[in-house]
């Protein structure tokens, strides 16, 4: 997956778990829970344990392994969603809602799109209609070909075909897209349409209305509010560093309402620079 999305590499695999030397350190890697092969990364140098989360989520997703929550002395945490309004609801809750908007839209003659991140969230998606149904949906070419390598890895997705440019007119298929496409000559073919969205920033209406998007569907593949907190709580590390997101709350809800030394970590991408999940 890792050479469809950035070309031929050197990739040296280690399984979940298992230690493996890199200098003067002892690396292991452990579920993140984010997408498939998605890893936080355990560093022991035989003084401390530093824990980097990289992005992760916590609730539960049948295309990856659940995050593992791990026991550190110094952990580094992302924080894309580190605010209290952030609290995502259940997928039960989603999915329902998702089949009456679908239901609603075809009984409408509308084609209904859905716009999602390629790599992660529609093929998330598309296990739990899976689970729930026996719907098919039409694919992007781009969400297509991460598709073929879930399923290659073993991650069962519910019917679905690549759409090609013969396919016109209103579709009774969910149609899944990245969000670049929503302009473009691709969704063209299938008008009349009816867009939504599924992502965390969906939880904020006004991101809603700035992307000129009708529906929002609260799915995100990053941590809430209560996640971050207890993903701290449980790794009972002395020192804490928030980066990626709005780490300015949350290092501050450490330090004063919990106790915890935190502080905000500046990385090549930038501090206050939220994901797109």
């Amino acid at each position: 997956m890792l050479e469809k999305r950035l070309g031929p590499q050197r990739i040296d695999a280690h399984p979940y778990g298992e230690p493996f030397v890199l200098g003067d350190v002892q690396i292991s890697f452990h579920p993140a829970g984010h997408v498939l092969g998605s890893a936080q990364i355990r560093i022991d140098d035989g003084d401390a344990v530093w824990v980097i989360t990289g992005d992760y989520k916590r609730d539960p997703d049948p295309t990856c392994q659940r995050f593992e929550p791990i026991h550190c002395d110094v952990l580094i945490t992302e924080a894309t969603f580190a605010l209290p309004i952030y609290r995502w609801p259940s997928m039960d809750q989603v999915m329902e809602h998702m089949f009456r908007w679908w239901d609603h839209h075809i009984r409408n003659q509308r084609t209904p799109v859905l716009l999602c991140y390629s790599l992660g969230k529609a093929q998330r998606i598309m296990a739990e209609i899976r689970q729930r149904s026996d719907r098919s949906v039409q694919v992007h070419g781009a969400v297509a070909n991460l598709n073929l390598e879930y399923e290659k890895q073993g991650v069962a997705l519910c019917p679905w075909q690549r759409a090609s440019e013969s396919d016109k007119g209103v579709s009774t298929d969910l149609i899944i897209a990245p969000p670049q496409v929503a302009e473009s000559s691709f969704l063209k073919r299938f008008h009349p349409t009816e867009l939504a969205m599924a992502s965390g920033w969906m939880q904020v209406r006004g991101v809603r209305r700035r992307s000129a998007i009708n529906h929002g569907f609260v799915i995100s593949d990053h941590a809430d509010w209560q996640s971050l907190i207890q993903t701290v709580q449980q790794s009972e590390a002395r020192q804490i560093y928030a980066t990626h997101g709005e780490t300015r709350v949350l290092t501050r809800f450490l330090n004063d309402h919990m106790g915890v030394a935190a502080d905000r970590l500046e990385t090549a991408f930038g501090i206050e620079q939220g994901a797109d999940q």
